[in-house]
């Protein structure tokens, strides 16, 4: 290629990189998620769009796209599933007893939907209780199960889950696998192979799929619902891998919760699976309509979230967990990356006298992550926030108490990527006595942690102070 030709080619390509930099940034503009990054964005794109140009299209997206406009195309020809699901809300609609005027109100506004009443809750804690809870109910299922996990490797676990589910195709039962395609990356095609060979639907979540998402890498789908007949459900915080059940050296015991839901409560997981199944396939799941049966008396409300909302639903829900408190606000998870607005909410909480208590786990599985909530734990607890690092493994439960009357356990972390980036689901449930066992819970895990409430930023090592601040630069993608 002679100096002439690459002459004209960058003259022909430096004009068409600045052309494509003004059109991104004049959709960063737009939807940028706050007016400094929109200034970021566009400085940035029109000045140097040969190196910004492919880091905004991997990581500068604020929404999905495509995600609801597909679900509605699909579900206008569904009109029965749709009548259906509707009117079973419907019929098991609650409102729980609280003493808040508009507190229960409030979260359902936020899920746009409502508590659904008659249902037992049981509280799995750590792996080896929930997988034993999840297997026994896939050995049990007669009609069909819904599994969809961020991470399902071909490990020890993995290759346990599969016989099982291979076994219950076996039997006849109707399976639909979902797995994200990054979480997942490390899952061999034979593993997917052997499932289909045996009639079980599998798909990746396909969170590149449509033009306007093909660059983009930085989505998830992080939740973990698990559905068996329409009647048991499964959510919380573990996926499918040998490191959930402590069989990682590198992090020992892996504490971490998830909730068997057995009621009318698994009308959202069934929605919230079917929604995601559309988006990956175009399809509705053909399965059996069928109608749980109440089995007891809490109510139970899950609440999806997720980049594609209309709104910033998994803030919201954050949020109104915290202003609604009255006498506490407990909070575990494994990331800690509040934007400015919930680490307020965190502060005035405890100055308005209620008891804030956060866990975090003292060791690290993300570096940058880890490192940057060392940037806002002295700001949260220089204002009465209790804050607790784990020290018995590594912490990964996503669990929230509000008072006496609500507990959630889901799949958000208390950071941007939840927040704004992933696919979750959480669940709350309404009930004091339930409520009381994660307390309990809450409680044994402080005993293994350590208080560091009183550590300031002077107090940590040169090196931890710098790459705090460092990370937290990262916090709009972490």
């Amino acid at each position: 290629m002679g100096l002439s030709t690459i002459v004209t080619l960058l003259a022909c390509l430096i004009p068409a990189l600045h052309f494509l930099g003004l059109l991104s940034a004049l959709e960063a503009l737009y939807f940028a998620r706050s007016s400094q990054g929109a200034i970021a964005w566009c400085l940035f794109l029109v000045f140097f769009p040969y190196l910004s140009l492919p880091i905004y299209w991997i990581f500068g997206r604020a929404k999905f796209r495509g995600y609801r406009e597909r679900i509605a195309r699909v579900v206008a020809h569904q009109q029965n599933s749709v009548s259906w699901y509707h009117e079973q809300v419907r019929q098991h609609a609650v409102y729980p007893e609280d003493s808040e005027v508009g507190r229960a109100e409030t979260f359902a506004r936020i899920a746009e939907t409502r508590f659904l009443g008659g249902n037992s809750v049981e509280l799995l804690i750590d792996g080896r209780a929930t997988f034993d809870s999840l297997f026994a109910a896939i050995d049990t299922a007669k009609s069909y199960i819904l599994f969809e996990f961020f991470i399902i490797k071909d490990d020890e676990i993995g290759r346990e889950c599969k016989a099982r589910l291979l076994a219950a195709a076996n039997r006849g039962v109707k399976i639909f696998l979902l797995y994200d395609e990054v979480g997942s990356h490390s899952l061999p095609s034979r593993y997917i192979s052997e499932l289909r060979r045996a009639g079980i639907q599998v798909s990746s979540f396909g969170t590149r799929k449509g033009l306007r998402n093909f660059f983009q890498l930085n989505f998830r789908n992080h939740r973990k619902i698990v559905v068996v007949d329409g009647q048991v459900g499964f959510i919380g915080g573990h996926n499918v891998g040998d490191e959930y059940l402590g069989r990682d050296a590198k992090f020992g015991r892996w504490r971490d919760t998830h909730i068997k839901i057995t009621g009318p409560g698994t009308i959202h997981l069934k929605g919230i699976f079917c929604t995601d199944w559309v988006w990956a396939t175009g399809n509705v799941p053909h399965i059996d309509l069928l109608a749980p049966v109440p089995v007891g008396a809490t109510p139970v409300l899950t609440i999806p979230s997720g980049p594609a909302d209309s709104i910033d639903r998994c803030i919201l829900y954050f949020s109104h967990c915290i202003s609604a408190a009255r006498s506490r606000v407990w909070i575990t998870s494994p990331y800690f990356i509040p934007d400015e607005a919930l680490l307020g909410a965190l502060q005035l909480a405890a100055l308005r006298g209620v008891d804030v208590r956060v866990i975090l786990p003292a060791k690290k599985d993300h570096l940058l992550v880890w490192l940057a909530s060392f940037f806002y734990v002295p700001a949260a607890a220089a204002h009465g926030v209790k804050v607790y690092r784990y020290t018995d493994g590594f912490l990964h439960e996503k669990v929230v108490i509000v008072d006496d009357l609500y507990a959630a356990v889901g799949t958000a972390n208390f950071d941007n990527r939840s927040f704004r980036l992933n696919f979750e689901a959480t669940s709350i449930v309404a009930d004091k006595a339930f409520v009381a066992q994660v307390a309990a819970m809450f409680e044994a895990d402080m005993r293994l942690s350590d208080d560091v409430s009183s550590q300031r930023a002077s107090d940590l090592s040169f090196w931890k102070r710098i790459g705090s601040r460092v990370a937290r630069l990262f916090s709009p993608i972490l």
